[in-house]
């Protein structure tokens, strides 16, 4: 994991009942029911604190929504946070990643960012060396795709006519780790992959034209980030990046593109 500065907001008030209330250009396909999980995460905190979650939850989403990008993990530690702040912070940082990871396999990173290794789930988390700033350009398309529809397809392309499973043993991404500990970015992008990225692109096959149109530009490494379709490519510095956004954005492969860099911090508050 690395966490990026693309954020969403998540302001949370007292109410006479939950609600959520979604802004942003993506507001009006952000779920505003117990599916959200800035709703379940309420509801986790009042039930530690002994209150009703009667919260009033506005999500400005700015992260894409269904792109890879762990953006409903991140609304779900935001609203970890905020919650627990307008009760009175009387949680622990161990009660708080308890509840991240009920609400999902991402939502312990998103409250701590930085660079982590994840295990398991992806909730058993071990912070990693990190030298230095790495920047992206983030390659996003309106339609997003399933994760667990690519998870299922990811099965079945590992699953043999027979029936037999040839998932391989996880690893830990060595050359990964020796490039993040390093900070050197071209080391990086040639470490880069995504088991995932295989369906991403057998559901769509444009995302390869996207990839190999970043990589022809002189990005350092592209992968498909999580399950897609967000395609994420690694320059050399913010010059590259603003380059390969114009590029991109002029193409015609996809709908936006963006500059990031990281790794910053998880969900914090934000004082008014």
């Amino acid at each position: 994991f690395q966490s990026l500065n693309v954020y969403d907001e998540v302001t949370v008030s007292m109410a006479g009942t939950l609600e959520i209330e979604p802004l942003g250009e993506w507001a009006t396909i952000i779920p505003t029911d117990n599916t959200n999980l800035a709703w379940k995460a309420a509801e986790l905190v009042a039930a530690a604190y002994g209150v009703e979650p009667n919260f009033h939850i506005s999500i400005n989403k700015r992260i894409p929504v269904a792109a890879g990008l762990a953006g409903g993990s991140a609304d779900g530690a935001a609203a970890l946070v905020a919650c627990d702040a307008v009760l009175g912070s009387a949680l622990s940082r161990v009660q708080l990643d308890e509840m991240a990871s009920q609400l999902g396999s991402d939502v312990p990173f998103m409250l701590r960012g930085g660079c982590a290794l994840g295990q398991g789930r992806g909730h058993l988390l071990s912070p990693v060396m990190t030298r230095g700033s790495f920047h992206w350009v983030l390659a996003t398309f309106r339609e997003g795709l399933s994760t667990a529809a690519m998870y299922a397809k990811l099965d079945d392309q590992r699953r043999t006519k027979d029936g037999i499973d040839l998932t391989p043993d996880p690893q830990v991404p060595e050359a990964v780790l020796h490039a993040l500990a390093r900070g050197d970015a071209q080391l990086l992008g040639a470490a880069l992959f995504n088991d995932l990225q295989g369906p991403a692109i057998a559901t769509r096959p444009a995302l390869k034209s996207a990839l190999d149109f970043g990589m022809d530009y002189g990005a350092l490494g592209c992968v498909v980030s999580g399950s897609g379709p967000t395609c994420a490519f690694l320059v050399a510095d913010e010059s590259k990046a603003i380059d390969l956004v114009i590029a991109l954005m002029g193409s015609g492969l996809v709908d936006h593109a963006l500059h990031a860099h990281g790794p910053v911090h998880g969900a914090r508050v934000i004082p008014r």
